[in-house]
């Protein structure tokens, strides 16, 4: 959105068109006159150009996926695909290892245990990596296709890449600060209880780091679309977001927790089907064993990967359109995106 200059933050300039002057026998507006005609709803992609209500945010969201399946389903399957394929390959080697661990009848050694769940932790935290990578790519390229969505153009995959392709790295950056800040809080406040050797007080310490975190995990959540599409720097996206956020704060968490539960809901519904599958081929066994079976996990990866390809895109369409309203509410953006949509905002 390179070319829009409606994404622009305040503090950039703008090449603002000059305000001209009625000629003499134009109808002026004063404080005798009648008040100017209602205007119509701009509305030229998939939300009105005007602060939006929860329902049109979340009814923008979907039909963003709506009009761009190739784009968005598409990209997030390959990418759920690669990253819940590339952590069960890196799990497979060890569960024979793992099952014998947690049989209470094989009783092995101390040793052969902290072994193993070593040798699962690095194959673990080797996921983790994929899964952080797929999903800032993912974010990031949907918030590309989002902008554009608002203002009803077509993208292909290659000028959403293009775009896409230079805020990628600081995108990585700014998420692997947002998770550290976001974990920064109860793993502080968690060590100074149990440092104080207090119930209470580790009690009180975590309560305290709880909503701390869910405070800066709201104030900061406008960072992607932010940086994604002003093209700013990660220090500077964290300040956009803490000000398009501020004043707003009870709203934008109200919205993020209801796309939250419907994405949720939407996965606990696609992955029960699978966990019931993977159930079924432990014979429903209840021993914990069972739950490290190649069947079992198989059909719970297949279960994740569809629910990753509905969910994460709808989130991240969510966080696009709240930060859209906030600019639209805060800055008066719907009249650059006017402008921009061809629609001559005044």
């Amino acid at each position: 959105m390179s070319e829009t200059p409606g994404w622009s933050s305040p503090d950039q300039p703008q090449n603002q068109p000059q305000q001209q002057q009625p000629q003499h026998g134009q109808q002026q507006y004063g404080y005798n006159a009648p008040l100017p005609p209602a205007q119509p709803t701009i509305k030229p992609g998939v939300i009105p150009l005007r602060p939006l209500a929860l329902g049109e945010i979340i009814d923008g969201a979907v039909t963003t996926m709506r009009r761009y399946p190739k784009l968005i389903i598409g990209a997030a399957a390959v990418v759920a695909a690669v990253t819940q394929i590339v952590a069960l390959l890196v799990q497979l080697p060890f569960l024979a290892d793992l099952s014998t661990a947690l049989d209470p009848n094989a009783a092995p050694s101390r040793d052969e245990v902290l072994g193993v769940f070593a040798s699962i932790l690095g194959g673990t935290l080797l996921g983790v990596v994929f899964q952080l990578v797929g999903t800032v790519f993912l974010s990031g390229f949907i918030t590309v296709v989002a902008g554009h969505a608002v203002l009803g153009r077509q993208v292909t995959f290659a000028q959403a890449w293009e775009e896409f392709k230079p805020r990628l790295l600081p995108l990585l950056g700014a998420t692997l600060l947002y998770g550290l800040l976001i974990m920064a809080a109860p793993v502080v406040l968690g060590l100074l209880g149990v440092l104080a050797d207090s119930g209470w007080a580790l009690a009180l310490g975590l309560l305290v780091a709880f909503l701390l975190a869910v405070w800066l995990w709201v104030l900061f959540s406008l960072v992607t679309p932010a940086l994604v599409l002003e093209r700013c720097g990660v220090g500077t996206a964290f300040g956009r977001s803490r000000k398009l956020v501020t004043g707003a704060w009870w709203r934008t968490f109200g919205i993020l927790l209801v796309a939250g539960l419907i994405a949720a809901v939407i996965s606990w519904i696609i992955g029960l089907p699978f966990e019931l599958l993977g159930r079924a081929t432990t014979g429903f066994d209840t021993d914990p064993a069972a739950l490290v079976s190649a069947g079992y996990l198989i059909m719970i990866t297949l279960g994740s990967i569809i629910a990753s390809t509905i969910a994460l895109p709808f989130s991240s369409a969510v966080s696009v359109l709240v930060y859209v309203d906030r600019r639209m509410r805060s800055e008066g953006m719907d009249i650059e995106l006017q402008r921009a949509a061809g629609h001559g905002g005044s």
